[in-house]
């Protein structure tokens, strides 16, 4: 039976590990993602347990703990113990699903379960094609902010290097004053997450790129393969110093990823549920979402039960 003992906390030196089963069973969503774990442990308190073959992974967040689907083979019981335990230890949505197979999965182990989608934690997944060129009339507003900002402001792209981290350290500085990152925890955090990348940007084989105006870092983004198929992009961040730089950065970053990496897809992570980010995300039209569903602890415990009634077994 597994406990909360089972699990710890997830560190740098397992970043091997992760990867290994990352690579074994691919995964789309961001919340399933070595980097995005241990760059926001101070925040989401990620740990986990590598059970019968199976990777399973938790997250402690304002003190409510939650469980992901499990990654591995495709074990019944493993799967109950796990939703047991979510129950009897998460919050009131304890145990998330980050990707349709796993879902089908879990539907046919135990159709009476309830689940619910979280739009605010899809992930958009856009054509890297389409983010590299704007092609056709819906990206025409897009391409007269790129071309206002080409007129207005003269730009360079770079690739980020540790010649350029003590700069970049200086942005974030700049950004979290603009932003008012003191007073908001998520993007004190964010702004931590990024520094983490930032100091081990070889270590966590992070790449990235740079929009100077006049010399100065203007726009950066930082990301990673997520899989044979697609990018993720962790971090963009702009100033406000020449309208049109967050769009700039984006079309050089999924230029370079198309010319160097050849990458189908680029990974832009969830809009959190913000109105402003969401409109300026749907804006770039995705190909497709990463889904996520998650699962009630009434609905958990009620499907287990009557599960259990069924073959004279003890509930929870």
């Amino acid at each position: 039976m597994i406990t909360v003992d089972d699990f710890r906390p997830v560190e740098m030196k397992d970043g091997a590990f992760f990867h290994e089963i990352f690579a074994k069973y691919p995964q789309i969503h961001s919340e399933n993602n070595f980097t995005t774990m241990i760059a926001w442990q101070a925040y989401s308190d990620y740990s986990y347990a590598y059970i019968d073959n199976t990777l399973l992974i938790s997250a402690v967040i304002n003190e409510k703990r939650l469980f992901h689907a499990p990654i591995g083979p495709r074990d019944p019981a493993l799967l109950r113990d796990l939703l047991r335990l979510s129950a009897e230890t998460g919050g009131d949505r304890p145990f998330y699903i980050f990707d349709r197979p796993t879902r089908d999965w879990i539907v046919h182990e135990l159709p009476g379960l309830a689940l619910h989608t979280d739009r605010d934690f899809y992930d958009y997944i856009y054509l890297t094609g389409d983010l590299a060129h704007l092609p056709g009339k819906r990206y025409l507003g897009i391409r007269k902010h790129i071309h206002r900002f080409n007129r207005n402001c003269s730009y360079e792209a770079e690739t980020i290097s540790n010649e350029n981290v003590p700069e970049i350290k200086e942005f974030l500085d700049k950004w979290c004053e603009w932003k008012h990152c003191e007073e908001n925890e998520v993007l004190a955090h964010e702004k931590a997450a990024v520094l983490f990348c930032v100091n081990h940007f070889a270590e966590l084989d992070m790449e990235g790129l740079l929009v100077r105006v006049d010399g100065k870092i203007s726009a950066l983004s930082i990301y990673e393969g997520m899989n044979d198929d697609m990018a993720l992009i962790h971090f963009e961040k702009g100033l406000p110093d020449c309208e049109g730089n967050y769009k700039v950065i984006n079309q050089e970053t999924a230029r370079y990823l198309e010319e160097h990496q050849g990458y189908a897809f680029i990974n832009r992570e969830s809009d959190l549920g913000v109105a402003g980010l969401r409109e300026a995300k749907l804006r770039y039209y995705p190909n497709h979402f990463a889904e996520v569903w998650y699962a009630e602890k009434k609905d958990i415990l009620r499907a287990l039960g009557e599960e259990w009634d069924r073959l004279g077994m003890k509930g929870v």
